[in-house]
């Protein structure tokens, strides 16, 4: 790959998500999308929160979901034809079957779906174990022509999977998230660790504003394989950006080369 193919920016969307209202959502998201992909240096990447589509409505999901998400990719894939613009979709609530799961949809510069993933962990602090089904294996997709990871939200607790992803080859972790109030502090800290321990870029979108009793903070974060942030928002709605080197992450592996010095045949108690 040419060197000039790894130097990506990527724009992360932070925006308000209106409980249990899809249209309202809809709307803001396009208007979103469009003015990030108007900026005077045009985002190769755009990465939208966690659950936008309907926010935690779960008691009314059966019923607000996206059915197959053929709403969701439509949008997306006619956004990414006509920008040349990559998506990482966030995440939407999905009706497959019977089932509710939490899925993000990602698509490539020419409007193609080029990866799926839906959150393996649920979160139940908000009892989505309850009202969604969880999903059964790691999500992975190109970025012109290299590997990147997808986790959502509660996901970041589980630093297995992140290995698992950038023992796969990921070199970039996107996270959506509704990540709340008050554990900021845990925001930060395990996602700059999942940088740090995975020698890998991680580009965190949080949605921010108020939905019934649960306030969320954003701080959307871009982190670079040294676990150094290189951009971060606020607790307003932001559209936060910040250019990404994916060389650096084959220097950073090739410097301190913890993948090659693992031993995994003594990760376990006999």
């Amino acid at each position: 790959m040419k060197e000039q193919q790894q130097r990506l920016r990527v724009a992360a969307l932070q925006i308000h998500i209106d409980a249990g209202e899809p249209e309202k959502n809809f709307d803001r998201v396009q208007k979103k999308l469009r003015e990030a992909a108007s900026a005077a240096v045009k985002p190769d990447i755009i990465v939208l929160p966690e659950m936008w589509n309907t926010g935690y409505a779960l008691d009314r999901i059966h019923e607000l979901a996206d059915a197959g998400g053929e709403r969701t990719r439509s949008m997306l894939a006619e956004f990414s034809r006509e920008t040349g613009i990559h998506i990482v979709g966030g995440s939407v609530a999905e009706k497959k079957g019977n089932d509710v799961f939490n899925t993000i949809y990602t698509f490539d510069r020419h409007g193609n779906e080029t990866g799926e993933y839906s959150k393996i962990h649920l979160f139940r602090l908000m009892e989505e174990e309850k009202y969604l089904a969880a999903g059964e294996k790691p999500g992975m997709f190109q970025v012109d022509g290299s590997a990147a990871g997808m986790m959502i939200c509660y996901d970041i607790r589980f630093p297995e999977l992140a290995r698992t992803l950038a023992l796969a080859g990921a070199k970039v972790l996107f996270v959506p998230a509704e990540w709340p109030k008050p554990r900021l502090h845990h925001w930060r800290s395990l996602l700059i660790a999942r940088a740090i321990e995975n020698q890998m870029y991680v580009i965190a979108c949080n949605r921010m504003g108020i939905s019934g009793e649960t306030e969320f903070f954003g701080h959307s974060i871009i982190i670079d394989p040294w676990g150094e942030v290189l951009a971060e928002a606020g607790e307003a709605e932001e559209i936060l950006t910040a250019d990404i080197d994916l060389a650096l992450v084959d220097e950073v592996r090739g410097r301190i080369p913890v993948f090659e010095d693992r031993r995994p045949q003594l990760y376990r108690l006999e």
